[in-house]
């Protein structure tokens, strides 16, 4: 089975982040969750880019990168919103990178390197009406086009973190429908 790496979002390592990663290791996958914000966790979005600016949020990306290099090569990097910033630079610039899970979010590909890596799969969730996803969606476009190893989903809806069932924002069908595709994904890497 597969080794993911997978970052929380903005709001820290909440129980729907680690719902989600306990069921892609029910279906026999290793999957590591490092805690980037020492067990806070936020009731808002605003509330945890508050802490995460006031941490430093080169600070926590770094520690995101630390926590991989513990774990050697041969990772799918998967990340939500905030963690993408994390999981996609890894996907991107680390040799052995065997996919990325790109979830309510996507940088542009120029952000870490010229194009995106050859033979690295990767997959990218977000709602239509998300404002945040709406940011960048042009990116993930853009992504989805330049290689046939990318899939690009998006879902009808404006909630940001809909697949974090402890959320108000958890969207049951969308969410199902995306671990769906994510098992797939990580069946085939």
């Amino acid at each position: 089975m597969t080794d993911v790496l997978l970052y929380h979002h903005i709001q820290g390592l909440t129980d729907g982040v680690r719902s989600f990663a306990d069921s892609l290791r029910q279906a026999g996958h290793t999957v590591h969750t490092p805690d980037l914000f020492d067990g806070r966790t936020f009731g808002s979005i605003e509330e945890g880019f508050g802490f995460a600016r006031e941490s430093g949020l080169d600070a926590i990306r770094e520690r995101g990168i630390a926590a991989a290099d513990d774990l050697g090569p041969g990772l799918v990097y998967a990340g939500f919103s905030f963690g993408v910033t994390i999981a996609q630079r890894l996907a991107q610039t680390r040799p052995g990178a065997r996919g990325a899970l790109l979830m309510d979010s996507c940088l542009p590909v120029a952000e870490f390197g010229e194009r995106w890596p050859e033979g690295v799969p990767v997959q990218i969730h977000g709602k239509e009406d998300d404002e945040f996803f709406d940011e960048d969606l042009p990116a993930a476009r853009e992504l989805a086009g330049s290689t046939a190893n990318a899939e690009l989903f998006v879902y009808p809806g404006d909630q940001h973190l809909f697949a974090d069932s402890s959320l108000d924002a958890y969207d049951p069908e969308a969410s199902a429908l995306l671990m769906e595709r994510v098992r797939a994904f990580l069946a085939a890497v």
